[in-house]
Parts: structure tokens; C-alpha cells; sequence
């Protein structure tokens, strides 16, 4: 791919989206040369990188949260929705082809399986494996929210889903019968991973987990073991996403690895070398989520502007398969001339201490950076021998912090023999520290189980030491140091015991008399006066030895003054210890010489007390230099001798009669115990069945009481009723008679009414009658009265024409 290729893809896009558009993800098609984009809109987009050209293929109004290819037919895709639903469309047809529902979140993550058969959608609390013939749901897995899921996904090229939970567990489960196959344990070193990115490499052979942690652990799934823990550099304090970058010709099994960290930035690495190859990525405008091709080629990161970059890994690559530098260089004469006139310069001896961190800092990160299944061995090179680390010690005083565990770790040539350790810790927790946790209580449960491991391995290993008390003092503060590493805690106790410890177990159960009986014929030959003010208080060195021996120092000094101690300790002769009990109790001399009770002396070997740690050092080593070969514990004790590889050895240099006879005894007493707290439970059962029968017994009689009161109490209820009833018979009956009085004198005034009314009915009509005869009355008069009227009328006109012709002139005209 060109690069003026890439930039036209980008400038196209951006030119095309609005400017408020936002894309969120981005998923690759199987073939690599083409992918889909979606942005917070809801517009899924699909680029083909072979031909430099984008479009829109669907508007689904809604946001993405998760997209995926892969399905049995190619021009289906599969897209998750911001209303928690999941929508399968044809880019070709731009057409719905599915809308399956069933989360009650945000879908994180799609899965499709290599057959494109069936898909695996993940939420936080649910993961749900669909059909994708019938875009059916087939099963669900739900958890707790208090628990939570981190991803659910197939395995390539097999029929294995791989669980990540927010506890850091993994399972492995088989995809046609979904029983659980495998559980990858959660590394107990370091804090927790809490792992949030995944990634699996094309052959499903290896699985790349993060979180927030700057650690990335890879796992080998042929054998579900970790392979390595890969640091990644101080600037990453969190792994947002973890991608593989194939190859066309790895078969699969890719090499390089992509962490996109916190700042915005994806760092590719070589898993083999632990190399950083390249970056990708600005502070500026970080990247927010990677997708990489299958075919390796491009590489396309989501920005924090909301735009697309899309990468070419060849050219990215180039400048890691370039040829290395020549060896050769042209330098001028005056160079040559500095060059010489700064060697003849003397060398100080802070330039060589200093070139001695360095070597340390080198080797260490090596160490940190090498693989897994070729364990770092404990061996010092050859720049970094003991000699050289004892000039760096009386130099500094002690190690450097940073480097200190290591410097031990070689110093008392651990074996780190895993198969051993395990075959003692397999044996589970040894009896004799079943109630650790009641005889040392620990606020930390975390160091409780650690010490509670170790005591237990070391039990297993010997049976010294499960009778031996100050056991526990003695571990724990290397179990406070190496609490994340079991192993290491282990085998750097059992060093401690082999070769510090001598001669210390031939007296038991009493303390080791050979060993004091040492360290005071050297306090005698260089503090006389102290002891013989010893010896007149009655204070032996049971009481001024032996607590500083049996917790190691831990009890008198402080932890930086403990670790700068054993800095020495441990690069120096066995008998450096027990000369510094000597020096302790001499740097000492001025309050001792003033207490007179043994009490004080007690209390003083079991406390700290206000002692320059530099001097006590420098005391021991002048005691180790001064005193004479014949009272020398040089004389005693035994070189240094390291634990041997494959197996630990046998330690028997005890009392093996006694040890038995008090493991024997241990056991009668722990059987005897059982016993007593077997029939103390039976007996407790029994008073328990019998507290139980008198309870249910008083019940019943209590139950019985409240049946007797509740009938005489309904008996009350009854009769109350009756009486109650009987005064509403009454009641009634005279309501009766009332309205039987009632409804009489109602008929009795309804009658009266009637009659009432009948009668004035009958004298209406009278009236009417009496109406209708004035009536007919009056009209026969004015009919008369009309009658007489025309009569006269008549008469009237006849005496007019009577008239007329009587006199005819005087008739107006």
C-alpha cells in the first residue's frame, strides 16, 4: 500500500463526513483488503483499501458499540446498537437482514465463529450465543453484576469459547457442549493483573491478556500454562486494547504484538525478542482503538479527533529489516587523541561501582524480559562475581534497592526447582499449621496464607519443622519480602536453614546449646566485663542469644535496617550471623551494663532499641577479622553450600527419636483431641435434640393454650352474637308492628283522600253541569233576544216603506 494511497483514503473521508461525526469502530472483512466504519451517528461506512474508495452503507439512526464480519455469507455484517440491540445488514443490498434483541446493556464485543455459523455478543453482565442461520439465541450466560463480564470470544480454528471475567479468571468452554474444559490460573505474582484487553494469535495458540497493570501475560493454550510476563515500559501504566499482526507466512502464529497503552499510543513488539519494533500514535491526538487487518498489511486506528488513520505495515517495518550498522568507523586523528588521553586517566572507584549498577541494571532487565520456559538461572556473569559485589557492599553499605532481590536470589544460588515445590505444596496444609492463624494472627490475610504456604512446604520437606516453634519468627520476614513469589520464599527459608541454622536442631526441642555456647566464648574473649555482668544478673545467652537468633533480627531491628543486615549476611560465611548477635550485644554494652533484673534483659532482646545499625556491621566484621581461629564459629560451621537443582535434600540433622516421638505424640494428642471434640459435638447434638424437644414440647403446650383461649374466646364471640341477634329479633318485630301501624294509617288517610277525592270530583262536575245549563240558558235568550231583534228589524222596515209611501218626496236622494 502507498502512502499517498493511505492520505487520499483520509482526506476523501474526512472531506465526505460532517464535521460533528465521530467514528467509533472499526471492524476488518476475512480477506483484510476492505473494512467497516461506524461513527456515533449511526452511518456505517465501508472502505476498500485495493481501490482507494469508501461509501455509506447504511444509516441506522443509531450509535454503534460493536461491529463484526465474518458471516457464511460474505456481504453480511453484523452491528450492535446503542438501544442494546444487534442488527444484521447486506452491504450490497444495504438491506435488514436480522434484528435480534436480548441484552439489557451496551454490547461490548461480537464474536464469529470460523464456520460463520454462530456469534457470541458480550455486555457486562451477559453473553449470549446466537444461530446465525436462524438468528436464534441458543444459550445465555448471565452473572452478577458484581462480578462482570470482560469478553467472550472463539477461539480460531477450534471449537473452544474463551470467558474473561472481572476477576481475572479465564475458562475455557466447548462450543457444542458448552461444558467447562479449562481454567488458566491467575498468576500470584505482582498484584492483581486485573486484565480488561484479550487478543489471540490467527492459530488460536496463544492469548495476549492486560489490564491496568503495565504487564502483558501471554498464555500458551496447548498446554494452558503462562508463558511469560512481558514488562512494558514505565510510561504504560494501563493496556487498553491488545492486537497480533499476522503474516502471510507464519502459518499463523504471529510475532508481533500490538498494546495500545493510556497515552493514545500503540506500541508493537516482538513477543520472541521482547523488542520494540515501532509505534503508532501522537500525544497529541492519540488513538482510542486499533483494528488490524487478517492478512497483516494495514493497520487502522480511530483517533481521538474522530477521524480514521489508516497504516501500512511494510512501511512501517522497513526500518526493522534494514541491515545492521558496520562494525568499522572512520574517526579522525584528534578523536583518537581525546579518546586516548581520557583512558590514561585514572579510573575512580565510584566509575567502577557505578559501572557495576550498570551491569546490574542490564542483567536484570534481561532477566525481566526473558522468556518463561528458559527460566532465568540465579548465576551472576561474570562482570557481576561475588568478589566484586562484596567491594559494591562495603562501598554503599548495602545493595542498591531496586536490584537487592535479585542480588540475593543469585547470591544464595536458588535452584527454583518448580516440579519439587510443587510436589510439596500439592501435599496441601500440613497439620501442624492448621491454627496458625490463633498462635501469630496477622492482619493481612494475604501474608497469612503466604506464611501458612511456606510453613506448610517446609513441614512437608522435614519433619523438624512442623514441631519446631520459632518457626514461624524465622519465615516470615522473608515471606513479607517474597510474598508474591511462594517459590522463591521457599527455597530462600530452606537456604537459610541448610547454612545459617547449623548445629541449631541437635538439641531439640531446647535451643541450639552448641551454637550459644559459641557465640558466648567469643563475647568472652572480646567483652569480659559485659559477660561476667551477665553471668551475676543470672542472664544466659538463652535470654541475650538466642531471641535475636530465632527471629533473625526481625524483632530488634527495623525493616531497612534488617535488609541492610542481610546484605551482609548473605555475602559473607555462614558464621557472620552469629557474629553479629556477638556485635549486637556488645554495641550494646552501656544499657545492658545498667539493667539488673532479667526481666530488662527480656524485654530489651525482644524489642528495638536506639542502635546505629552502620556500627553494629562494622563491629561485626571486626569480630569476624579479630577473633581467634580456635573460638572462630568459622571453626563450627560449614561453607555455604546452595540447594540442589531438580530435588531439595534430605535434612535430618535433628534428633530423629525425638522429632518422632513428639510427631507420635502430636498425633495421639490431635487423635485424642478429635475424639474429645467428636463426642463433645455428639454431646452438644444431643443437648442441642434435647433443647430442641423441650422447645418443640413447650411450643406445643403453648400452641395448646392458644387453642383453648382462641375457643373460649369464639365461645364469648357466639354467645355475644346470639345475644345480639336476639335484640335485633326484637328490634325488628317492633319495627314491624310500626310499620304495620304505619301502613294502616297510610291506607286508613289514602281512603280518606280517595273519598275526598271522589267527591270533589263529583262536585266539579255538578259545577260543570251547572255551567253548562247558565250556558245553554243564555244562548237560548240570545237567540230569543236576536229573534226579537230581527222581528223588530222587520217592523222597523216596514213602517219605513210604510213611510215611503206615505211621503215619497221628502226622501233625501
Amino acid at each position: 500500500v502507498r502512502d499517498r494511497v493511505v492520505v487520499s483514503v483520509i482526506r476523501s473521508l474526512a472531506g465526505h463526513r460532517s464535521k460533528t461525526a465521530r467514528f467509533l469502530h472499526v471492524a476488518f472483512d476475512v480477506t483484510g483488503e476492505s473494512f467497516l466504519a461506524g461513527d456515533h451517528h449511526g452511518n456505517i461506512y465501508v472502505f476498500d483499501l485495493s481501490r482507494n474508495r469508501f461509501k455509506l452503507v447504511q444509516k441506522t439512526g443509531q450509535a454503534c458499540t460493536a461491529l463484526a464480519f465474518g458471516l457464511r455469507r460474505t456481504t453480511e455484517y453484523l452491528v450492535a446498537l446503542a438501544d442494546y440491540s444487534i442488527k444484521c445488514f447486506d452491504k450490497d443490498t444495504k438491506q435488514l437482514v436480522s434484528w435480534m434483541r436480548g441484552h439489557d446493556g451496551a454490547v461490548s464485543s461480537i464474536s464469529v465463529h470460523g464456520s460463520g455459523r454462530y456469534a457470541i455478543t458480550t455486555s457486562a453482565d451477559t453473553a449470549q450465543l446466537w444461530d446465525l442461520e436462524t438468528f436464534q439465541r441458543k444459550r445465555k450466560l448471565s452473572v452478577q453484576r458484581a462480578v462482570g463480564i470482560q469478553k467472550v470470544f472463539f477461539l480460531p480454528l477450534s471449537n473452544t469459547i474463551l470467558s474473561c471475567f472481572s476477576d481475572d479468571s479465564i475458562f475455557a468452554w466447548d462450543s457444542d457442549t458448552l461444558q467447562c474444559k479449562h481454567q488458566l490460573p491467575v498468576p500470584e505474582e505482582g498484584s492483581r493483573p486485573r486484565y480488561r484487553a484479550f487478543a489471540v494469535s490467527r492459530d488460536g495458540r496463544l492469548l495476549a491478556a492486560g489490564g491496568r497493570s503495565s504487564v502483558v501475560h501471554l498464555w500458551c493454550l496447548d498446554n494452558w500454562q503462562l508463558l511469560k510476563a512481558v514488562q512494558m515500559p514505565p510510561k504504560v501504566r494501563t493496556v487498553r486494547q491488545l492486537e497480533f499482526v499476522s503474516d502471510s507466512f507464519d502459518r499463523g502464529s504471529s510475532q508481533i504484538l500490538g498494546v495500545l497503552s493510556q497515552d493514545g499510543i500503540v506500541q508493537f513488539i516482538n513477543i520472541q525478542t521482547l523488542k520494540l519494533l515501532f509505534e503508532v500514535g501522537s500525544p497529541h491526538n492519540g488513538i482510542t482503538s486499533v483494528a488490524i487487518g487478517p492478512n497483516g498489511r494495514h493497520v487502522v486506528g480511530v483517533m481521538e479527533s474522530g477521524g480514521l488513520n489508516v497504516y501500512s505495515v511494510q512501511a512501517l517495518t522497513q526500518h526493522v529489516n534494514k541491515p545492521p550498522a558496520p562494525l568499522v568507523k572512520v574517526v579522525t586523528e584528534s578523536d583518537r587523541t581525546a579518546k586516548v588521553r581520557s583512558a590514561a586517566g585514572r579510573v575512580s572507584q565510584r566509575c567502577k561501582m557505578w559501572k557495576l549498577f550498570c551491569l546490574l541494571a542490564f542483567h536484570q532487565q534481561m532477566i525481566k524480559h526473558h522468556s518463561l520456559t528458559c527460566m532465568l538461572q540465579n548465576e551472576l556473569p561474570d562482570e557481576l562475581n561475588k568478589k566484586r559485589l562484596q567491594k559494591l557492599l562495603k562501598t554503599f553499605g548495602e545493595y542498591p534497592a531496586k536490584y537487592r532481590m535479585f542480588i540475593w536470589r543469585s547470591l544464595l544460588q536458588l535452584p527454583e526447582n518448580f516440579s519439587a515445590f510443587s510436589s510439596l505444596t500439592d501435599k496441601g496444609r500440613h497439620a501442624a499449621f492448621v491454627t496458625l492463624h490463633q498462635r501469630y494472627p496477622i492482619k493481612s490475610q494475604r501474608l497469612q496464607r503466604g506464611l501458612q504456604r511456606v510453613l506448610s512446604a517446609l513441614a512437608h520437606w522435614s519433619a523438624i519443622f512442623g514441631e519446631t516453634d520459632y518457626l514461624p519468627l524465622l519465615a516470615f520476614p522473608f515471606v513479607k519480602l517474597f510474598h508474591n513469589n511462594p517459590l522463591i520464599c521457599f527455597e530462600v527459608v530452606a537456604t537459610v536453614i541448610v547454612n545459617w541454622c547449623q548445629h541449631w536442631f541437635e538439641y531439640f526441642p531446647n535451643p541450639p546449646l552448641n551454637v550459644l555456647s559459641v557465640a558466648e566464648n567469643v563475647l568472652a574473649h572480646h567483652d569480659k566485663e559485659l559477660l561476667q555482668h551477665l553471668v551475676n544478673c543470672g542472664v544466659t545467652s538463652q535470654v541475650y542469644a538466642w531471641p535475636l537468633l530465632e527471629t533473625l533480627f526481625s524483632e530488634a531491628l527495623t525493616r531497612d535496617e534488617w535488609l541492610k543486615l542481610f546484605d551482609n549476611v548473605f555475602s559473607n560465611h555462614p558464621s557472620f550471623l552469629l557474629m553479629a548477635v556477638v556485635a549486637y550485644v556488645t554495641c550494646s554494652r552501656a544499657p545492658l551494663l545498667l539493667c539488673t533484673q532479667r526481666e530488662d534483659f527480656e524485654y530489651f532482646f525482644h524489642h528495638r532499641n536506639n542502635l546505629d545499625i552502620d556500627a553494629l556491621i562494622k563491629e561485626t566484621y571486626r569480630f569476624m577479622e579479630s577473633t581467634p581461629a580456635e573460638l572462630h564459629p568459622r571453626s563450627t560451621l560449614d561453607d555455604f553450600e546452595p540447594l540442589t537443582k531438580g530435588l531439595y535434600p534430605v535434612f535430618n540433622k535433628y534428633p530423629t527419636f525425638i522429632v518422632e516421638y513428639y510427631s507420635q505424640e502430636r498425633d495421639r494428642i490431635r487423635r485424642e483431641e478429635a475424639e474429645y471434640l467428636r463426642e463433645r459435638q455428639q454431646v452438644q447434638e444431643l443437648q442441642a435434640e434435647a433443647v430442641r424437644r423441650q422447645a418443640e414440647d413447650e411450643a406445643w403446650h403453648v400452641q395448646q393454650e392458644l387453642l383453648r383461649e382462641a375457643e373460649e374466646q369464639r365461645r364469648r364471640t357466639l354467645q355475644e352474637e346470639e345475644a345480639r341477634l336476639t335484640q335485633q329479633r326484637v328490634r325488628l318485630t317492633a319495627m314491624k308492628r310500626e310499620l304495620k301501624a304505619k301502613e294502616l294509617q297510610l291506607m286508613d288517610a289514602t281512603r280518606r283522600r280517595f273519598l275526598q277525592h271522589q267527591q270533589e270530583q263529583k262536585r266539579a262536575e255538578l259545577r260543570r253541569l251547572d255551567d253548562e245549563i247558565r250556558r245553554k240558558v243564555r244562548a237560548e235568550e240570545t237567540a230569543a233576544a236576536v229573534q226579537e231583534l230581527e222581528v223588530r228589524q222587520m217592523e222597523l222596515e216596514a213602517q219605513r216603506r210604510l213611510f215611503e209611501q206615505v211621503h215619497p218626496c221628502e226622501i233625501p236622494q
